[in-house]
């Protein structure tokens, strides 16, 4: 079967990364965290201490960014930032990143090209709205701002993040009112994409609600390429 796109698209801390890279390991696709791409950038222009009020800065350092992504790890620049991206300074800043015209073009050409010819599931903001939009199955997931935050917290407690539940919570409706707003890619549901809310969901419940999806798109798409493919 030739290229099978899974886009999944949602707002902060509804599970996205999550779900996506264990259906990637479960349907064998290559699982690309664009979310991780727009971190990296935040973090270079953190570490600079670059303003993001200025063009110019933005057209002087965006060529200097070098990503790559190597199964979990993550280097900008040849260095593993991995640990480095998920904190609360990076994600205080990566939306404000995410909605610089300049930096969205640059990767949207990248998240194409690692896509091409390939079966891949990619998480983000407008996944099946732009980088996709022609996608063989689009999937957008909602939660409560409040379920999210609990998620984000206990996501740093893990990484030993000392973070407030209240700041942490007016972050996430802080990014969600950027994402949805923003003038380049915003955060919304693309027209043909099956919207499920993961509230009180467990991550095996959220993976086999999309696993039903995935399985039915794989085999229509299967069917209009003319091969066989089971469930």
């Amino acid at each position: 079967m030739r290229n099978f796109i899974v886009a999944i698209d949602g707002p902060a801390g509804s599970g996205k990364s999550t779900v996506a890279k264990i259906l990637a390991k479960k349907y064998s696709m290559t699982y690309l965290d664009t979310g991780a791409m727009y971190r990296m950038c935040a973090l270079y222009f953190l570490e600079n201490n670059i303003s993001l009020n200025k063009q110019e800065n933005i057209d002087k350092h965006l060529p200097l960014i070098n990503i790559d992504i190597d199964k979990d790890s993550f280097y900008l620049n040849g260095k593993d930032v991995s640990k480095e991206i998920r904190t609360p300074e990076v994600t205080a800043l990566v939306s404000y990143v995410a909605k610089i015209k300049e930096v969205r073009e640059k990767m949207v050409e990248l998240q194409r090209e690692i896509s091409s010819g390939k079966d891949v599931i990619l998480d983000g903001r407008d996944i099946g709205t732009v980088v996709f939009p022609n996608a063989d199955l689009k999937i957008f997931l909602v939660a409560s701002p409040e379920e999210r935050a609990r998620r984000r917290m206990k996501d740093y407690e893990e990484k030993g993040i000392k973070e407030e539940y209240n700041k942490v919570l007016a972050g996430i409706l802080e990014r969600d009112f950027i994402d949805s707003t923003r003038k380049e890619g915003p955060l919304k549901k693309a027209e043909d994409a099956v919207e499920i809310n993961t509230d009180g969901d467990t991550i095996e419940e959220t993976v086999a609600k999309l696993g039903v999806f995935i399985g039915v798109a794989r085999q229509q798409k299967a069917k209009r390429d003319g091969e066989n493919y089971d469930i």
